[in-house]
């Protein structure tokens, strides 16, 4: 195949439409990327909340009677089951949401199902914000997550398929982008929020109704993407999309025959997308939506985002330093995420990973190290200033190390990977699995924590090395491979291929494709 293109599923070989980076679709792709400020806020404020003593008073006063107590176990303080159910209910809604939103996408399109995901949002904010009682800040984070989770299933499989496939990477890394600023927001939110004495705690869960605003307005200026509404017979308003994002100069008529063609193969099995993702030709699929986001959680770093202010109160911080110390963590974040739009394209998915993982293993091991000697099991013990600067300093290396690899490529992998006649019910077990694992680390950790003590970074460095043996070994490089033609990277993977068969039309473009 001339140029070293990709076969297209159906036999014909696709090339490059001509297209390139035009002012509408970095627009379109800003406006869909602000999906993640919803979720990205919600992180960081909910660890920020949980460590002001206003909100503790009102709703969990227990928490504060231990953390006055003479004698305190400091890995234990925080350990409460209400307080970590305020933070996992969320995640709980967020999956149900997601597995519902891959049915509901292929009915109304991703640009519906992320407006209603803004929607949800901002009622979830405005209830938390007014909450009165435990029951209140529930139904309130229920909210929440049915929104995250319409927005996460919708908005990466949005970038994807918006983006040109030279440069969808660094696109669909914007979603890691936004999460990250809507985290340092947070943040900054609880920062200030913490001097307030009595309602701080309201003004940062009701300022999420920011975020959900922005979304709102995005969902509601960009178009849906070609790819979905082509799925929903509307063919001239896929070309309209599609030349807007494209520009003038591009092959538009070509590239949505390509796509027409990937669409119409699906339409012989338009039912049952859950069943057919069982068969054996997606097995490689069905791990990847399931192991990306099942490591990712493993790696710890959603409960070292939710949990910082408490985690650098145990590390021996003072809460308004432990809260300015969140803030350093998120902008440490969201610069990595700034390298990994920038190299992600350049050198591929797969050196990201890797030497993300390693960085980590390095980072967990060490912070692990310096809480056993300092704080010790009983956890009685308070540690040096130096030293809790040196867990600062290594929480933020190992944020920079996530942020630059499964950070943004969690979304990147999933929202590239799926052949169309299943994307969107992949898409919808990638985030089910990722808030699934959610719920079950943020509700489990601050009990982890008053168990395994320092050891419960070992577990997750212990993670950390098998999730980086399982890229090395399993993931293959989709760097610049175009949706329609992700097939033939799995057939040439030496193991994914026994399952995966190119059809015979496409097996000479192949040899040719290893030969350039």
């Amino acid at each position: 195949m001339a140029g070293g293109g990709f076969p297209v599923a159906g036999g014909a070989p696709q090339g490059d439409y001509g297209g390139g980076i035009t002012f509408s679709v970095v627009v379109t792709c800003l406006m869909a990327a602000s999906g993640g400020l919803i979720f990205g806020y919600d992180i960081g404020i909910s660890g920020g909340v949980t460590a002001m003593e206003s909100f503790l008073e009102a709703f969990f006063p227990g928490v504060l009677r231990r953390m006055a107590a003479a004698r305190r176990d400091e890995y234990c303080v925080y350990d409460s089951h209400a307080l970590t159910a305020f933070t996992s209910s969320l995640y709980l809604a967020g999956l149900a949401a997601s597995l519902a939103a891959g049915r509901v996408t292929r009915a109304v399109g991703r640009q519906a199902v992320m407006l209603a995901g803004g929607a949800l949002f901002f009622a979830g904010a405005t209830v938390n914000a007014a909450a009165v009682n435990i029951a209140m800040l529930i139904v309130g984070r229920m909210l929440l997550g049915f929104g995250i989770g319409f927005t996460n299933q919708a908005a990466p499989v949005y970038l994807a398929e918006t983006a040109p496939a030279k440069w969808r990477g660094a696109f669909t890394t914007g979603f890691q982008l936004f999460l990250g600023i809507g985290n340092l927001a947070a943040n900054l939110t609880n920062y200030g929020a913490a001097r307030i004495p009595r309602w701080g705690w309201r003004l940062s869960l009701g300022l999420a109704a920011a975020p959900a605003s922005v979304i709102l307005v995005g969902a509601l200026l960009i178009p849906d993407t070609p790819s979905s509404l082509l799925v929903r017979g509307r063919v001239e308003q896929a070309r309209a999309a599609l030349r807007r994002v494209r520009g003038a100069k591009a092959d538009v008529d070509a590239e949505l025959e390509d796509v027409a063609r990937a669409v119409e193969a699906a339409r012989a099995n338009e039912e049952g997308a859950y069943r057919r993702i069982l068969w054996r030709q997606h097995r490689p699929h069905l791990v990847m939506a399931v192991a990306v986001p099942l490591l990712q959680q493993l790696t710890g770093v959603i409960v070292i985002a939710f949990f910082s202010p408490v985690l650098f109160q145990t590390a021996g911080f003072g809460s308004n330093a432990s809260l300015m110390g969140a803030v350093i963590l998120g902008s440490v974040n969201l610069g990595s995420t700034l390298v990994s739009i920038a190299t992600v394209d350049r050198y591929g998915r797969r050196i990201l990973f890797l030497t993300g993982g390693l960085v980590m293993i390095v980072c967990q091991v060490a912070v692990a190290w310096i809480m056993g000697s300092q704080i010790g099991r009983d956890g009685e013990s308070t540690m040096a200033r130096r030293y809790s600067v040196a867990v600062l300093a290594l929480t933020c290396v190992f944020s920079a190390a996530f942020g630059w690899s499964w950070g943004p490529l969690t979304w990147v992998i999933p929202g590239e990977i799926f052949p169309v006649e299943i994307r969107s019910a992949g898409q919808g077990i990638s985030v089910a699995v990722n808030l699934g694992a959610t719920f079950v680390l943020t509700q489990t950790f601050l009990a982890m924590l008053c168990s395994f003590k320092y050891a419960t970074f070992l577990y997750y460095a212990a993670w950390v090395a098998v999730m980086t043996a399982f890229v090395w070994a399993f993931l293959p490089e989709t760097k610049g491979v175009p949706l329609e033609a992700m097939g033939a990277v799995w057939a040439r993977h030496w193991y994914w291929r026994r399952f995966v068969q190119p059809p015979p039309a496409a097996k000479d473009a192949m040899a040719e494709v290893l030969v350039n």
